[in-house]
């Protein structure tokens, strides 16, 4: 393995990230977390994989009493999604052994409050429950006052801004035991972040992944250019595969991370330094628990299947599960498809096309696909 960043360690559970330590594999649940039963599968599939970390996303108190019976039978470290509802950092935090939280979720709730008070809450209760934190960056909802800081066209800036901010925030309160991830769905954009952010903090432990990477093998490729470009200078302490697969293939994640992971090591190389990106591009969310319909993983495929014939137009389609992430991280696709419970919205850049059931959205989607053929 390359000579790795001197970060300092952060125990999650009885694994500890950074430090020297080998680099640890994890992902997150796929199901809704209510359904106890299908998460502790997740969870099964994920450990039987060599998980060394499981992530589970809550958003209600329902969720919370799920989780705590889940954690009682889970043999690797919990870790949290705590969303947009901070709050629940303080029920959540005695069943888990990290907490991740994203700093442009902060304003959703309780708008009066600063987001150094919410930022010292949760760091109050993790330190109390002896759980550490991760500062959960993502290109789809960046604090809207970094944003401000930049030019619309710089995506990267406002991102390293934002993770550094919270740094800041929580080694002024004495809370060290974190770690940072800045993921985007361009390869290229989670490259250049991650290492303007190592250059500036060597020693944060740096949490890895390309969000919505789609389903494989493009989501492969993309998720190793990243992986080889970053580790092979020595940053990364821990990843996270994100592909779209069915639930019972979740463990997929972790074989595929690992396999990255032996071929960096024996210096097996299949990215060029830069990844270019040609043709029809599909993003697509590995699904979690804030998916509100199955069949979103279905419509992912499908999208890809009808759409083929558009292999070798540059036209960028993204599909997302939920409405937490995916009204902001369509926005920059040409296309965007997020999913609500019995219908799918469908936008062209920022603006609503329409709301379309899950039957007939591929249909319109295919026409508005040969309308920007057609246009260029």
């Amino acid at each position: 393995m390359p000579l790795r960043n001197p970060t300092r360690p952060v125990a999650v559970g009885d694994c500890v990230l950074g430090g020297g330590n080998a680099i640890a594999v994890q992902s997150m649940a796929a199901t809704r977390t209510q359904d106890v039963a299908a998460t502790l599968r997740q969870v099964e599939l994920l450990e039987a994989a060599g998980a060394d970390i499981v992530r589970i996303a809550v958003d209600s108190r329902k969720d919370v009493e799920a989780l705590a019976l889940i954690s009682e039978q889970a043999n690797v470290p919990i870790s949290v999604d705590l969303q947009e509802n901070y709050r629940l950092a303080e029920l959540v935090a005695p069943h888990v052994q990290k907490i991740r939280y994203n700093p442009g979720h902060l304003h959703h709730h309780e708008k009066s409050r600063s987001v150094r008070d919410k930022v010292a809450f949760i760091a109050e209760v993790a330190g109390s429950s002896d759980s550490a934190i991760r500062i959960g960056v993502n290109c789809g909802s960046v604090d809207p006052d970094q944003l401000g800081r930049f030019e619309p066209e710089d995506s990267i800036s406002p991102m390293v801004s934002s993770a550094l901010e919270h740094c800041d925030l929580l080694d002024r309160m004495g809370f060290t035991r974190y770690c940072v991830s800045l993921k985007d769905s361009d390869p290229n954009k989670v490259i250049d972040a991650n290492k303007r952010f190592a250059a500036q903090r060597p020693e944060v432990p740096l949490h890895l992944g390309v969000t919505e990477a789609g389903m494989p093998p493009d989501g492969i490729i993309k998720t190793r250019v990243a992986f080889e470009q970053l580790i092979s200078c020595g940053v990364g302490d821990t990843i996270r595969v994100s592909l779209t697969l069915p639930f019972e293939d979740k463990g997929e994640e972790i074989r595929v991370g690992r396999d990255i992971l032996e071929d960096i090591a024996a210096g097996r190389f299949r990215s060029v330094p830069r990844f270019e990106s040609r043709g029809l591009n599909i993003i697509s969310c590995p699904s979690c628990s804030r998916v509100e319909n199955e069949a979103f993983i279905d419509l992912a495929h499908n999208v890809r299947e009808v759409t083929g014939y558009a292999r070798d137009h540059s036209i960028t389609i993204a599909v997302m599960g939920c409405r937490v992430n995916g009204p902001g991280e369509t926005d920059d696709a040409d296309l965007g498809l997020w999913c609500a419970p019995t219908f799918v919205n469908l936008k062209r850049g920022p603006d609503l096309i329409g709301k379309f059931s899950y039957d007939e959205v591929l249909d319109r989607l295919k026409d508005e696909v040969d309308d920007i053929i057609a246009a260029r």
